[in-house]
């Protein structure tokens, strides 16, 4: 499951500050419903980690926004003829 907090990243970087929020609160939300985890302390840590992975696509995701604009913002060479 927590590659798929980093493909949330990946996918919903452009929106970071909502994909970091959903994961924070998602997460430990679904660790309850499917029964994983009951109601406890150790969900806090669980939605830390959850920060920290989708964040991890949030970067990813934002440095290749970040090189495909440097990539079009480059002069194109001209050919010598």
């Amino acid at each position: 499951m927590i590659p798929t907090l980093i493909l949330i990243g990946v996918l919903f970087g452009r929106w970071w500050r909502t994909a970091l929020v959903g994961s924070a609160l998602g997460w430990p939300i679904m660790l309850v419903v499917t029964g994983v985890t009951g109601v406890e302390p150790g969900l806090v840590g669980a939605s830390g980690l959850a920060i920290l992975n989708t964040g991890v696509g949030v970067l990813v995701h934002q440095s290749v926004r970040w090189a495909v604009r440097e990539v079009r913002r480059s002069p194109t060479p001209r050919s010598g003829t």
